[in-house]
């Protein structure tokens, strides 16, 4: 996806406002003041939200422009920002709770890039540490649902921005759709494809890079992964040593 411009970046993030999964990531963090690391962290809405429960917060996302609106939000001058993808992200600092949301793993398109974003987490999860992201269940009707959607109306400063989705393609694990966004003068697309990985293979991969996983939810209230009926697949993780 490319967010690189501040005008989509700023009606990304009025279109996404905070949602129970943020609810549950916050829930993750618990009480006590921890160190968390938000990979693929967007405008910052969780960063923030983190931030503001005392956590000590690193948001990581590769698109400049959403960082600039992540840094205007309440909260955010607490919050360590930086220009990364997840797979090149390095730094000394170990976290006790490592975040990749908002669909982020399925924008990881190989075995690869997969096996290099799980390492950047291995890599800086403190000990007793935990991992936490979400991917799609490939069983639902991505495609489908998506070609139905109704155009969806924002507001930014008083422009109405019209955004519709259009789905290109589809070939087995893989869907890719252009997002447009009709603003007065002119129309801004994006083309996206996302991977839709078995629970199975993910697991591997987690495996292979030294993570164990210690629980999979299908509902942001918590309830298990229904491969028949789930929407998500939610793995919480932590370290093999």
């Amino acid at each position: 996806m490319d967010y690189q411009d501040p005008r989509i970046a700023e009606t990304y993030n009025i279109a996404n406002p905070r949602a129970p999964d943020a609810d549950f990531y916050v829930s993750l963090s618990g009480e006590r003041p921890c160190s968390v690391l938000d990979l693929g962290c967007g405008t910052g809405t969780l960063c923030c939200a983190l931030a503001e429960r005392g956590h000590r917060v690193t948001g990581v996302d590769p698109a400049a422009a959403m960082l600039d609106v992540a840094r205007r939000k309440p909260h955010a001058e607490t919050v360590d920002w930086v220009e990364s993808s997840v797979q090149s992200y390095r730094s000394q600092r170990r976290f006790d709770l490592i975040l990749m949301t908002g669909h982020g793993f399925q924008i990881l398109l190989t075995d690869v890039d997969i096996l290099a974003a799980l390492a950047t987490m291995r890599l800086h999860l403190s000990e007793g540490g935990r991992v936490a992201f979400e991917t799609r269940n490939p069983r639902m009707d991505w495609a489908g649902e998506w070609t139905a959607r109704p155009p969806v109306v924002h507001t930014l400063r008083g422009e109405q921005i019209v955004e519709t989705l259009e789905v290109t393609n589809k070939d087995g694990e893989f869907i890719s759709f252009e997002t447009h966004y009709r603003f007065a003068h002119e129309t801004l697309t994006t083309r996206s494809t996302l991977r839709f990985p078995s629970q199975e293979h993910v697991e591997e991969l987690m495996v292979r890079s030294g993570l164990v996983v210690r629980h999979v939810f299908g509902v942001w209230d918590g309830s298990p992964f229904d491969e028949a009926r789930s929407r998500e697949i939610i793995f919480v993780a932590q370290s093999a040593e």
